[in-house]
């Protein structure tokens, strides 16, 4: 029976564990996330999501003050088109991620950063230009675009002389997207280097409308790989999506993918970014608890635990601070729901926004809890501890397991009960390490 470990991810001569840790923001795909995918020899990324917050964080910059002191006659204001970000401190914070990681990588693996098109940034296309060649400019390995068609993004790095250098990809959730994606880019003479198919299963932001369960991760994929058979393109697909074991993974590597993206299972990694109180979170939660809505400003479903204090939330606009997705005139649909129900409540205290939900606070405060359809099942990857909670893993354990489980086996960590054994895809199916 073949393991994850028995194929390999080739760019050029270079060859990787087919394994890739999807991008996940607000820094919930974290530097040292991606750091230790790398060292293990597969494919890590950092998020590009909200920079300057993240850096002010982590690096004690001062990009949201100063911007937040800049525009404070603004708040009280309903148009935010005056709200811009300094394009000089977009790059500095993405500088300060991207090379700060790259200085800390070791072994043999890749780090690529995830950029998403919907955050706009009240000036979507310079902002993103920055952002990107920023990236490059910095040492970054890849380049993983989402969120978005991103059909003029190539043409946005043509002229970095890491352009044809760095490898670029796209995220997609139909062949229809990739054969746009392709077209456009054609007078570029620039292809990807990579092609992730993400399926309706995935966390976060969907590539689906609402009615995203009629579709099938395995079609797309199929779809896809037959139409590069057929235009002759040699390019690696590479599905994301519900893929929770190494056994799921194998199935693809079978059948022609290159490798496979997966993040849901490293959100209990304590290398991720989320705090471990709102990891517990991901541990309990049941199949109900899982949900998709309509509750992101960018028109995208996005899939989450709806026990999160983002659901229902009335915090008050802080596009001054934030503003990340603010498009090109300066709105925002949260902004619309926000005014809406301040203007059916007047005399109310605090208010409650049920179809909108001010992304940006609450990413940045991890009160908005996106997951991928599988959490449900992350309580069968671990201990459960004396007190009721679950013993926190390690992200070189979670890709471990990947890369050398068979029969659809989960390898538990090592624990005072269960040490060494394994759990199966059934809460009462276990067995021996091979």
């Amino acid at each position: 029976m073949k393991r994850v470990d028995d194929f390999r991810l080739r760019f050029g001569k270079r060859e990787l564990v087919p394994i890739i840790i999807g991008g996940m923001g607000v820094d919930i795909s974290s530097r040292e996330l991606a750091l230790e995918a790398a060292r293990l020899g597969g494919i890590g990324h950092i998020s590009d999501a909200m920079l300057p917050t993240v850096t002010d964080r982590l690096d004690k910059t001062k990009f949201v003050s100063t911007k937040q002191k800049q525009y404070k006659l603004n708040v009280e204001k309903t148009d935010k088109s005056i709200v811009k970000f300094d394009l000089a401190q977009v790059a500095e914070s993405t500088r300060l991620h991207v090379s700060k990681t790259m200085e800390a990588k070791r072994g043999d693996g890749m780090i690529f950063v995830n950029c998403m098109e919907k955050l706009t940034m009240n000036s979507p296309r310079e902002t993103l230009r920055v952002r990107l060649c920023g990236a490059l400019d910095a040492g970054i390995d890849g380049i993983t675009l989402s969120a978005g068609l991103h059909l003029g993004s190539f043409a946005l790095m043509e002229d970095n002389p890491r352009f044809r250098d760095a490898k670029l990809g796209i995220i997609v959730s139909s062949l229809r997207a990739l054969q746009l994606f392709i077209r456009k880019n054609a007078k570029l003479n620039r292809l990807p280097d990579y092609i992730v198919v993400e399926g309706p299963l995935a966390g976060g932001h969907l590539g689906f409308g609402m009615d995203w369960a009629q579709y099938d991760l395995r079609t797309i994929v199929t779809e896809i790989q037959q139409h590069l058979q057929a235009e002759k393109l040699d390019i690696p697909v590479i599905p994301a999506g519900g893929i929770f074991t190494g056994s799921d993974a194998v199935s693809y590597l079978e059948t022609g993918s290159a490798a496979v993206q997966v993040a849901t299972r490293f959100t209990v990694a304590k290398e991720c970014g989320i705090p471990e109180k709102i990891q517990q979170e991901y541990f309990k939660a049941s199949e109900e608890d899982i949900v998709v809505n309509m509750i992101s400003p960018t028109g995208y479903p996005m899939r989450m635990i709806k026990s999160c204090p983002a659901i229902g939330a009335g915090i008050r606009p802080n596009c001054e601070a934030f503003g990340y997705l603010l498009d090109a005139n300066g709105h925002c649909d949260y902004i619309d729901a926000y005014n809406r129900e301040v203007a059916l409540h007047p005399d109310a205290k605090k208010i409650s926004v049920k179809d909108k939900t001010c992304l940006c606070t609450h990413m940045r405060n991890y009160d908005c809890w996106t997951c991928g359809h599988y959490t449900y099942r992350l309580k069968d990857t671990s201990h459960r501890n004396a007190d009721g909670s679950y013993q926190i893993l390690t992200a070189e354990h979670i890709f471990h397991d990947y890369q050398f489980s068979t029969d659809n086996k989960i390898a538990l960590p090592e624990g005072e009960c269960l040490k060494g054994e394994f759990r199966g895809s059934s809460a009462n199916m276990r067995g021996k390490p091979d």
